[in-house]
């Protein structure tokens, strides 16, 4: 004879039969969810295409305004240093190099300071208190705007690397690099200050990553014998090499966009040189000295050097893009 139990088509050891299977079909949607939904889908895709809009009207602007020095120099303007307004004889050359040098530069001794500093902030090497004092202080320097650190590389930075950078023309001063006596102004002290911007990104998008890597990696390197040097250099780093990646990558672009700090500093001459201890320039700091008071070809000029510089930080995000999706599928 059936029980009750079995009557209602359930058993001891599957009781989730007991569910009603009405629970489990979709109900009908009204029409005002409906188009509430397809209201905030079509409000998504209109705020997402602004940004491309405003992107797509600015490079416009630019290249409409650098068209007249495009015709006039060509491509004679990437190899030309010389920046003489009377003669109507414009090159951006020593821009560009120190664009490139600085930003690159900067780049190499950030990397190891941020990436190490995200490490010793995510292992418990020292008591939680204190890394996350050292990680607020980290997100700290990043919110010091860039004409407060300029004037802090005047009147402290500078005179404080003196004596280094003295040590260094005297020590290397047969390679082209070191061949200038310092003058106080330079690249040199740029690149020290494009550091101290670009910190903050790398550290705190690597600790991120590295608190995002799962526990179960870290247990498995431990549970097969490694150190922990190890199982950091072995699994945990490459496991988050692609999100420390981007993060680099998006500290490059700030580097090379950076203005107010790096022209208060880099000391803003066209003369070319290779030395890190000369005064240089870059694309940025060129416009904002230049064009306030700028006139006639001039003002193209120095939209053919923006728009330099906006094909640059362009080819830095899309060459990020493909080694983070490169990096992704790999680890």
């Amino acid at each position: 004879m059936l029980t009750d139990s079995s009557q209602a088509g359930s058993s001891p050891t599957n009781p989730n039969r007991n569910l009603d299977a009405d629970a489990f079909t979709l109900r009908r949607r009204p029409p005002s969810e409906k188009l509430l939904d397809l209201g905030f889908r079509q409000l998504t895709l209109a705020l997402a295409s602004v940004v491309a809009i405003v992107l797509l009207g600015i490079f416009i602007t630019v290249f409409q305004g650098a068209r007249e020095a495009m015709a006039s120099f060509g491509l004679s303007f990437l190899t030309i240093s010389s920046w003489d307004p009377v003669n109507e004889q414009y090159g951006a050359f020593t821009a560009i190099y120190g664009t490139l040098v600085t930003s690159i530069l900067s780049l190499s001794i950030a990397i190891p300071l941020g990436v190490g500093t995200a490490i010793f902030i995510t292992e418990d090497l020292i008591p939680s208190s204190v890394r996350e004092a050292i990680g607020l202080m980290v997100e700290l320097l990043a919110a010091i705007p860039s004409v407060v650190l300029g004037l802090w590389a005047i009147f402290v930075m500078g005179p404080a690397i003196r004596p280094v950078l003295d040590w260094l023309h005297e020590l290397l001063g047969w390679s082209p690099f070191f061949d200038t006596a310092p003058q106080g102004p330079g690249m040199a002290p740029a690149i020290l200050i494009l550091v101290v911007m670009v910190l903050p990104i790398i550290t705190a998008i690597s600790r991120d990553a590295l608190n995002q890597v799962p526990i179960e990696l870290r247990q498995g390197a431990y549970g097969v014998g490694t150190t922990r040097w190890g199982a950091i250099f072995s699994v945990i780093l490459p496991a988050a090499i692609s999100s420390i990646t981007g993060g680099v990558m998006l500290a490059l672009g700030r580097a090379m966009g950076e203005t107010m700090a790096v022209t208060m500093i880099i000391g803003n001459s066209f003369n070319f040189s290779f030395s890190l201890l000369a005064p240089g320039n870059t694309i940025a700091s060129m416009l904002a000295n230049q064009f306030g008071e700028a006139d006639g070809i001039q003002v193209s000029a120095l939209m053919y050097a923006a728009l330099i510089l906006m094909v640059l930080t362009f080819s830095v995000n899309v060459a990020a893009q493909w080694i983070v999706r490169r990096l992704s599928l790999r680890y």
